[in-house]
Formats: C-alpha cells, sequence, structure tokens
C-alpha cells in the first residue's frame, strides 16, 4: 500500500481509498482500494474500487474522488467522481472515473483522458475543490517544481489558471489547499497550501510541507516564504487533509492522514509480514497562532480514545540523573503513552530519554534535549535496523520548546510504527519502528541532571467493535 486518497463522508460513512499493489514485489502498478468507517478508527475492506489496466491508459495513481452534489459532471446527483493520474509509456495523464453506487464500483469515462500531457514528465495527483464563492471546481496538479492550479464547471474540461513554484524541495507531489480560521475566530480565516516534498535542503527528510496566505480564485501568495513541516517524522508522506460536513464549524478544524513509509527505504523493508508502510493514525488539525504565527496543530483523533483500555499511571517523582525508573508495562502490543516533564529547578537535566524495549532487546529511543529544546526519535537500534540503509537509521528531530517550564507528549505506539504528539499538537514525529511482539518494557531516564516527572499515564489499545 502507499498514497491516501483523501475520504469523503457519504451515506452516514467515510469512504476511504488507497493505492494498493496485491502483485508486489513481483508485480507492478497499483489500483485504488477502498475502505469505510463510521467512526475513522475501525475501517472496513470492501475491496477494490478501481483496478488497474483497464482502460488502456494504465495503472491507477493518485488523485481524489468528490460526491459531485450538484450533478455538475452529468452522472447523476450524489455521483462519486475520481480524477486520478494514469501512466502509459512514461506519459501522464488525467483520468476521470465515475460512480453511480456510492463509491463503491467506478466506471472509466469514454472521453479519458480528460487533460492530456502537454508534454511534462511529473504531471500527476490532481486534487479536486469545489470552490463554494466561485461556483466552480478547482484543481491542483503536481508539476515537478511547480503545482498548477486549474478551474472546471463540469470535472471534465480544464483551463490552466497560475503556478505556485519552488526550486528548493524536490520533485513535488500530492498538493492541497484549504481554508481554516485561525485560533478557532470565525473572522479570522486564512488559506493553506500543502504539499509533500523533499526537506533535504533544510535538513529533513520527505514529508508534508505547508504555507499560510491568500487565494483569490487563481493565485495563491505566500505569507511567508519558508514553509513550515506537519511532522518531523521520517514517515508522514503523501498525506491528504479533509473537513467533517457534520462539524458545527467546518473551517476550525480538520482532519489529516498520511502514509507511513519512504522511498528512500520503501523497497527494502522486510517482505515477510506487513510490508509497503502503513497509515498514520487519523490526526484532528487546528491552525493557531504559535509564537506569533498561523501554525497547524495536530493531534490524534478524539475516537482513538475507543480503543483505549485500562490506565496504568506512574506517580510523579523526581528522575535523579543516570537513575532509569521504570513506567508500566504495556499489555499489548498497541498503547499510548502519556508524558509531562520538566527540567528540575536545581538541577537541571541535559537530556531526558524515554526508551521503549522489546523481549529480544531491540529498542527505540525518544529524547528531549533540555538546552536546545529539541525532541527526537531514533530507531537506529530497531528490529530491522540492521538491515536497512542507512536513511532508515538517521535520528530524526524537531525544536519543541518547552511552554510553561514543561514538556508533555502524547506517544501512539503499534507493531510497526511510533507517533509522537508534542506540546498538545505543536509538533509531531512519526516513523515506521518495528519491536518484536511480546510485552514491552518502558523506561525514562535523567542524564546530566535532575527531572520532575509530573504524570505517566499508559493505556493499551485493542481493536473493538465500535459501539455507535
Amino acid at each position: 500500500m502507499n498514497d491516501p486518497q483523501r475520504p469523503f463522508f457519504l451515506n452516514g460513512l467515510w469512504h476511504f481509498y488507497y493505492l494498493y499493489n496485491a502483485d508486489y514485489p513481483d508485480g507492478n502498478g497499483t489500483a485504488w482500494f477502498h475502505v469505510t468507517s463510521t467512526d475513522m478508527v475501525h475501517w472496513k475492506d470492501e475491496g477494490v474500487a478501481i483496478e488497474k489496466y483497464t482502460n488502456g491508459l494504465g495503472d491507477i495513481w493518485t488523485g481524489s474522488a468528490v460526491v459531485d452534489t450538484q450533478n455538475t459532471a452529468g452522472f447523476g446527483k450524489d455521483a462519486v467522481v475520481s480524477l486520478v493520474t494514469q501512466q502509459v509509456d512514461g506519459v501522464q495523464r488525467q483520468s476521470l472515473f465515475y460512480s453511480t453506487d456510492g463509491g463503491y464500483s467506478f466506471t472509466s469515462y469514454k472521453g479519458n483522458p480528460v487533460m492530456d500531457n502537454p508534454g511534462l514528465e511529473a504531471w500527476r495527483d490532481p486534487k479536486i475543490v469545489w470552490d463554494e464563492k466561485r461556483s466552480q471546481w478547482l484543481m491542483l496538479l503536481a508539476e515537478g517544481n511547480k503545482v498548477g492550479f486549474y478551474t472546471s464547471p463540469n470535472l471534465k474540461s480544464w483551463t490552466y489558471q497560475s503556478g505556485f513554484e519552488r526550486n528548493d524541495l524536490g520533485v513535488i507531489e500530492c498538493p492541497d489547499l484549504f481554508e481554516m480560521t485561525v485560533d478557532g475566530d470565525p473572522e479570522r480565516t486564512t488559506w493553506v497550501l500543502g504539499i509533500s516534498a523533499n526537506g533535504e535542503s533544510a535538513g529533513r527528510t520527505t514529508g508534508y510541507t505547508y504555507w499560510t496566505g491568500s487565494w483569490d480564485g487563481k493565485n495563491f501568495v505566500p505569507e511567508q516564504d519558508d514553509p513550515r513541516w506537519l511532522d518531523a517524522g521520517a514517515d508522514f508522506y503523501a498525506a491528504v487533509t479533509w473537513d467533517d460536513p457534520n462539524a458545527e464549524n467546518p473551517l476550525a478544524q480538520r482532519y489529516a492522514i498520511g502514509w507511513m513509509n519512504n522511498w528512500a527505504y520503501a523497497g527494502e523493508l522486510p517482505k515477510e509480514d506487513w510490508s509497503g508502510g502503513t497509515m498514520s493514525t487519523v490526526r484532528q488539525l487546528s491552525l493557531r497562532t504559535v509564537d506569533g504565527q498561523p501554525q497547524l496543530n495536530s493531534q490524534p483523533i478524539n475516537a482513538i480514545t475507543e480503543l483505549e483500555g485500562q490506565q496504568q499511571q506512574t506517580e510523579a517523582q523526581q528522575l535523579e540523573q543516570n537513575n532509569p525508573v521504570s513506567l508500566p508495562r504495556p499489555t499489548t502490543d498497541a498503547y499510548r503513552l502519556r508524558l509531562s516533564m520538566a527540567p528540575d529547578a536545581k538541577h537541571p537535566a541535559k537530556e531526558t530519554l524515554v526508551k521503549l524495549e522489546d523481549p529480544a532487546g531491540s529498542f527505540i529511543t525518544l529524547g528531549y534535549n533540555v538546552g536546545n529544546q529539541t525532541l527526537s526519535l531514533a530507531r537506529d537500534s530497531d528490529k530491522i535496523a540492521g538491515q536497512m540503509p542507512d536513511a532508515y537509521r538517521q535520528i530524526r528531530s524537531e525544536k519543541v520548546p518547552l511552554r510553561d517550564g514543561r514538556l508533555n507528549l502524547d506517544v501512539v505506539v503499534d507493531t510497526t510504527s511510533v507517533e509522537i504528539f508534542a506540546q498538545d499538537g505543536e509538533a509531531a514525529l512519526s516513523s515506521i519502528s518495528v519491536l518484536s511482539p511480546g510485552q514491552h518494557e518502558l523506561s525514562i531516564e535523567s542524564l546530566g541532571g535532575d527531572t520532575q516527572l509530573l504524570s505517566a499515564t499508559l493505556n493499551p489499545l485493542a481493536v473493538t467493535a465500535p459501539t455507535r
């Protein structure tokens, strides 16, 4: 599996698709696999919705599906219309598929491709948005180092409007554009342009980066030159965001999900058990003012609490230097660890480490450097690190200032992943991280000084049937 496709809500269900290759590693080409959910935590497999290699234009790549509530495309009210990239003989084109059964099966439009390639090597990943103010469809296309903006009245004929270019982020993929309120204030809104990019020039890996700015129906103008990053981990790519049509204020919050993998080593992951990566926890996004600038904050979706079992707590205490303290042992391979800590006022630590260790001795380390206020995630000693390329073993970090003198962490661990949310969503680090099954040993240690452990709780996470 790889790229997620932006979910939509129809007939009481969230519909989510992702790129899927049933023939991996022996065969190539992706289809769209379909899953549904009532809560974005419990998902039901619905099978392949758009098959690969069926219309002579190649396999099915990333795109986006929309519910055509006004029948602009002529396939019927509430038809689900998908615009996707197809490639054949090295040429990328945009094709239309439509569904009249609620998104469970799709038909290739007889006029495909609806957009033929103008001679560009990279010309893919159409993101479709309904522009309510101007009563038209908007498409974003990833065109090498540029995002192209196009408009259409009917999802079939498209007119180029403008482009947004960057020369420092590699080949742009999976563009995204949406409007949000700042700090929940309906009188203060801004637009956000997001892309999946390569952050090597800034000392980062690949991930979802974004700018805030203005949109006038044709042009996006950023408020700042340097982009921000939604997640500083190694594995949060091709991310999509979406609003909730049932929300009281849809502009105040959004959801996001990303592919947890990295093309630097995706083909090197072990082929047994899970391979090809996984999807992140669905996150809830808000746009808050942080240090004077609007910034996307992300936290695990509230519904993840439905998976939580009985909580274990560790009493508040002083962590003396170089004296590891055990945390509760999880009873499942997936769990949620919440920590709140602060450097000791008289003898502050230089660094605080949280260690997650499996029964075979492999481990993952979460570190916080007090001096430069940097949060890090190291997996160079996990179960598969020794057989992976150097890119896998690189430690990922992010600047995370203390707030009111403390650091708050919310850590979601699954059998092949770790997702860290810091300071109530101000920063996130997500990575594939593989530990052996079985009861993990968790510990926390203060180095070069003391740390005040203010609180520590652990909840097992187990898949259960939805209660509603």
